[in-house]
């Protein structure tokens, strides 16, 4: 189920997510195809996307799990996975085949009794009062994520 991800200025799109993986009976479903438009990449509104996508996951639709997939190698994407508060699971080995080469995935997740200790960091990081006139965050999400109870993330 992929979505697109529109400038509200613009009114252009400027990336696109899904939902994939989608397992109503287990309660879990993952966010993947993430591509973000360099408009989009490094914004309050690129994190605003994934938190909106967590919330209808969690809070509308009742989703237990939500998962993050992505090579093994692709540090800006392990890196955005642990920014917005998903845990690191594993590394899948050889579990795909990907240009002629062995493709490691890595696996996170952030499961419901977390959910609400990250939603909280994410609202109080999007706030408007965070950031500046020019759009400059004032505290970084980590800031905020460092704030919750390490024990309610595990």
């Amino acid at each position: 189920m992929f979505f697109a991800i529109i400038d509200l200025a613009s009114q252009r799109a400027v990336g696109w997510a899904s939902y994939l993986r989608i397992d109503p009976a287990m309660g879990s479903i993952e966010v993947g195809h993430v591509a973000y438009s360099p408009a989009l990449q490094r914004t309050a509104a690129g994190t605003e996307a994934m938190y909106l996508m967590m919330r209808r996951a969690f809070d509308e639709l009742g989703y237990r799990r939500y998962e993050w997939k992505c090579d093994s190698l692709n540090a800006p994407s392990w890196n955005a996975a642990e920014r917005l508060g998903f845990r690191y699971e594993g590394i899948f080995r050889q579990a795909w085949v990907r240009h002629g080469r062995n493709r490691d995935n890595a696996w996170f997740s952030i499961i419901d009794g977390e959910w609400p200790t990250i939603r909280s960091a994410l609202e109080e990081w999007l706030d408007p009062l965070n950031f500046d006139t020019t759009g400059g965050q004032r505290r970084r999400l980590g800031v905020f994520m460092a704030r919750t109870p390490r024990e309610s993330l595990l």
